[in-house]
C-alpha cells in the first residue's frame, strides 16, 4: 500500500511550484518531505489525496494509477494543520463523520470511534466541542478522524506547527506510536528538522520543486550532498576549494575565500569527484571540529573564538582563522572564553564535498556529480 509518484509537475500561472517531481514511499512507511515554507510540501499533498490535479506526472496508491480516481474513492486519511474540525459536532461526531457515509451501521460506527478515541487517549472527551478542547486535543481529533476511515494512506499536513515545544515533542512521542500500530502507509511535510528525526523512517529534501535527497536523516545529515541541503540541516561549514594536489589517499585543497588574510590549505580524504572538478565546495560537519590547547590531528589552525551559543547540553563555539569563521560543536562542560586562541583540529575525513546546484540540472543530469563521477 505504498505511494509513487512519478515525474509530477505543477504550476499555477507562470509560476512553477513542483517540477518533474518523482519519489516512491514504502508500504507501512513513515516518510517526512522536509523542507523550507512556499516550496510546494502542501500542493504535493493535495495532489496525491486527488484534492488538486497534476499539470503532469503519474500519482500511484498501492500500485494502481489514480489520476482519474477522486478524492473519496483513494483510501486516504487526511490531518490538516489547522484542524479543520466541524465546531457545531462533537469529537465522536467529527469522528464518526466519514463513517456515516458508507455502509457501517450504527454500532459498528459506535465500536470504530470508540477505539479511535482511545487510541488518541481521548475517550473522555467524545462529548466536547472543539471549542472546549486545547490545541493538542483538537490535534488528535483530526488524527483520529483520519484514522477512523481505516485509509491506505495517511497524509499530514504540518500537523504540530501551531503547537507549543513541549506539546510538539508529547504529540511527535504519541503519533510514532500511533502509526507504527496502525502500520499505515504516511506521508508527513514539514519544515522543522525535529520532526523528521524524531518521526521518519526515511526522509526527503524538497527543493525549487524537486527531490534533492532521500535516505535515513543521519545518511543525510553525514553527508548532504548538495550546499542547499547542508545549510538547511544546519551544516553551515561551507568552505570552497581549488584542489591542489591529489596523493594515494588524500589530497590537498586551497581554500577559496575573499576573506582569507592568509594561504589555507587543508587535508581531505581522497574522493572521486577530484579526478573531474578542480574547483568545489566542501562541507565540515561543527560535531567532527575539536577546539584544543595544543594542535593534533591531520588538519590543525589557530583560530580565536568569537561567539559562544549554548543549545541543550551542548556548546555552538564559532571560531575565525584569518577571516574564515567555522561553527564547532562541544559538550556544555567545556571552559572556553571568548577570544580565546586554540587550535582548531580535524581529520582529512571531516570534509566532504558537496554540490551547489543538482537540482537546477536537467533531468537526466539531476544526479549530484558526486554520484557520476563513482561515488
Amino acid at each position: 500500500m505504498g505511494i509513487t509518484l512519478e515525474n509530477i509537475s505543477k504550476s499555477f500561472g507562470k509560476h512553477g511550484i513542483l517540477k518533474n517531481l518523482s519519489l516512491a514511499v514504502a508500504a507501512g512507511e513513515f516518510h517526512v518531505i522536509l523542507g523550507p515554507s512556499g516550496e510546494g510540501k502542501s500542493t504535493l499533498l493535495a495532489i496525491v489525496a486527488g484534492l488538486l490535479p497534476p499539470d503532469e506526472g503519474k500519482i500511484f496508491i498501492a500500485a494502481r494509477e489514480v489520476n482519474r480516481v477522486p478524492a473519496q474513492k483513494r483510501g486516504i486519511g487526511f490531518v490538516f494543520q489547522d484542524y479543520a474540525l466541524f465546531p457545531h459536532l462533537t469529537s465522536f461526531e467529527n469522528i464518526a463523520y466519514g463513517l456515516r457515509t458508507g455502509s457501517l451501521k450504527k454500532k459498528e460506527i459506535r465500536t470504530r470511534v470508540d477505539r479511535y478515541l482511545e487510541l488518541v487517549g481521548l475517550a473522555d472527551h467524545q462529548n466536547k466541542y472543539p471549542d472546549m478542547l486545547s490545541g493538542g486535543q483538537k490535534q488528535r481529533i483530526a488524527l483520529a478522524r483520519a484514522l477512523a476511515t481505516e485509509p491506505r494512506v495517511l497524509l499530514l499536513d504540518e500537523p504540530l506547527s501551531n503547537l507549543d515545544a513541549c506539546l510538539q515533542e508529547q504529540l511527535r512521542t504519541d503519533l510514532r506510536m500511533i502509526q507504527q500500530k496502525t502500520g499505515v502507509t504516511t506521508l508527513y511535510v514539514t519544515h522543522n528538522r525535529a520532526d523528521a528525526t524524531a518521526l521518519a523512517d526515511r526522509v526527503s529534501i524538497l527543493h525549487q520543486g524537486r527531490i534533492e535527497r532521500t535516505g535515513s536523516l543521519k545518511d543525510i545529515f553525514r553527508e548532504p550532498e548538495t550546499q542547499f541541503v547542508a545549510v538547511f540541516l544546519g551544516v553551515t561549514n561551507i568552505l570552497n576549494a581549488r584542489l591542489s594536489s591529489l596523493n594515494e589517499n588524500t589530497a590537498e585543497v586551497c581554500v577559496i575565500h575573499p576573506g582569507l588574510k592568509q594561504n589555507l590549505k587543508i587535508k581531505v580524504k581522497k574522493h572521486p569527484v577530484f579526478h573531474r572538478e578542480k574547483e568545489f565546495s566542501l562541507c565540515i560537519h561543527p560535531e567532527k571540529i575539536r577546539l584544543r590547547e595544543t594542535p593534533e590531528g591531520e588538519n590543525r589552525f589557530l583560530g580565536r573564538i568569537v561567539r559562544i551559543e549554548i543549545d541543550g547540553d551542548t556548546l555552538e563555539v564559532m571560531v575565525d582563522i584569518s577571516g574564515i569563521k567555522l561553527k564547532a560543536v562541544m559538550p556544555k562542560t567545556s571552559a572556553l572564553p571568548l577570544e580565546k586562541t586554540v587550535w582548531i583540529c580535524f581529520e582529512a575525513d571531516a570534509p566532504h564535498p558537496v554540490c551547489e546546484g543538482c537540482n537546477r540540472h536537467p533531468d537526466y543530469l539531476r544526479d549530484c556529480r558526486c554520484r557520476i563521477a563513482g561515488k
